[in-house]
């Protein structure tokens, strides 16, 4: 059977993607920023505003039991090519994380369903709170759906307002027992593909306005509690004092020259002092860890080198420490048969020798890849900043991404169509090894 073509003069449209881009940041950011963080009432206008734009295609639209929004568009086979990213951000974020690659999922299915008979079906993916950021456990619709997410080790999660993880989705339809059965929706999945920003400064540094990418790091992320004796701040001599803060301060530090050390990245992101006062020595002290690697070994030696200084820390100061872990996830590989798709497009669209990075940063592909064929399209991110109202990307990086983006979606569907849900065992493509961190933000 031959690879079915499609009509090149079907194009996605660039300017469609972008009004939609800066809709979405009108109608769910303010002067702060990107404000579509999870289980609120403005991320759920997000996904209005995506469900209302869904409504014209002729899809299938169903919301999973994890919250996870799906769009599927038939074909001649049931086999399944997955597209999209999430509408969720962190507090403050900005316009393009997660949501250019649901844009441009957009677009593709747009383009898409005015092909006929499509060799198999195509399904958009509105992933729900990949970010994790009020409760910390990020990819939770994804792992939901790829079976990985242990509800056990979840129903503990509260966030800053004492509120559980559990109360706050039965809110949204979601209830914790039944995250299980979202993992239905992958059963006729033959592959995954995403688009998205870098977050990091590599492909802008070197010029570079669309790649590849091989993979995501590691993450070991946990929850450090530091337990003193709160005291006047005034009366207490220093050599009297149980200083949670001094304790927390010291594996601060420990965290960084463990990062440093091993050529990772580690991150203290929260720090939470009780009572909180100028005037009171803090008794408690709580932070969170995050430690990434693209090595699967040197990610740990992090973690054991970072609690073993907290526990020193906390000894010195007379403390007592507890630790929990909120997010664990080994370092994944994308498909190489897939990547070297990708790397085939950006060559043939950049004239240049396509680049490959790993990614520092988790994506829902990250929970994909251990189930699925996976590969990422990457654009190139201004200043390298992510995570922040300045994030950015050249609007016309942008738009070539999506041209990518689609070339890479038509590429893979013909081989899905022509193969079935087999796509022959491509191996995990080529991520960096220890101690490589390019690519990494």
């Amino acid at each position: 059977m031959e690879t079915r073509t499609f009509d090149t003069s079907v194009k996605p449209d660039g300017e469609r993607m972008l009004r939609d881009l800066r809709r979405l940041r009108e109608a769910t950011s303010d002067a702060g920023g990107a404000q579509r963080v999870a289980w609120t009432a403005t991320w759920r206008a997000a996904q209005e505003l995506l469900r209302s734009e869904l409504a014209d295609l002729p899809v299938e639209i169903v919301t999973d039991a994890a919250g996870n929004i799906w769009a599927r568009l038939p074909g001649v086979r049931p086999e399944t090519v997955v597209i999209g990213s999430h509408l969720d951000s962190v507090p403050g974020g900005g316009w393009l994380d997660g949501a250019y690659g649901v844009m441009c999922a957009l677009e593709v299915l747009r383009t898409l369903a005015l092909e006929p008979d499509r060799p198999c079906s195509v399904a958009l993916v509105d992933w729900a709170d990949e970010e994790g950021a009020r409760f910390g456990r990020s990819l939770f619709g994804s792992a939901a759906a790829a079976g990985a997410l242990d509800v056990n080790e979840v129903r503990h999660l509260v966030d800053r307002d004492g509120e559980s993880l559990g109360d706050v989705v039965a809110r949204w339809g979601v209830t914790l027992d039944d995250l299980g059965t979202a993992r239905a929706q992958l059963e006729p999945v033959a592959a995954y593909l995403e688009a998205h920003i870098e977050q990091g400064p590599v492909m802008e540094r070197t010029g570079t306005p669309i790649a590849a990418v091989s993979g995501t790091a590691g993450v070991e992320r946990h929850r450090l509690a530091f337990t003193g004796q709160t005291a006047h701040s005034g009366t207490t001599p220093i050599d009297y004092r149980h200083d949670a803060l001094v304790a927390a301060s010291r594996t601060v530090l420990a965290v960084r020259d463990a990062a440093s050390r091993h050529h990772g990245v580690g991150t203290v992101g929260v720090l939470h002092l009780e009572p909180g006062i100028p005037t009171a020595v803090p008794g408690e002290a709580s932070m969170t860890v995050d430690l990434r690697h693209l090595d699967a070994s040197s990610l740990q030696a992090m973690l054991t080198e970072v609690l073993e200084a907290a526990g020193a820390a906390a000894a010195s100061e007379g403390c007592e420490l507890t630790s929990q872990p909120l997010f664990q996830i080994e370092p994944r590989l994308f498909d190489s048969r897939l990547v070297e798709i990708v790397r085939g497009v950006c060559a043939r669209l950049t004239g240049t020798e396509a680049m490959t990075l790993p990614s520092g940063a988790l994506h829902d592909a990250t929970e994909m890849a251990a189930t699925v064929p996976t590969a990422m399209v990457f654009t190139s991110s201004s200043n390298g900043l992510s995570h922040t109202t300045v994030e950015d990307t050249p609007v016309e990086h942008l738009a070539l991404g999506l041209e990518a983006f689609y070339q890479v979606v038509t590429e893979v569907v013909a081989l899905v169509g022509q193969a079935g849900r087999g796509l022959g065992g491509g191996r995990p493509g080529g991520c960096a090894g220890a101690g490589d961190t390019e690519g990494v933000p």
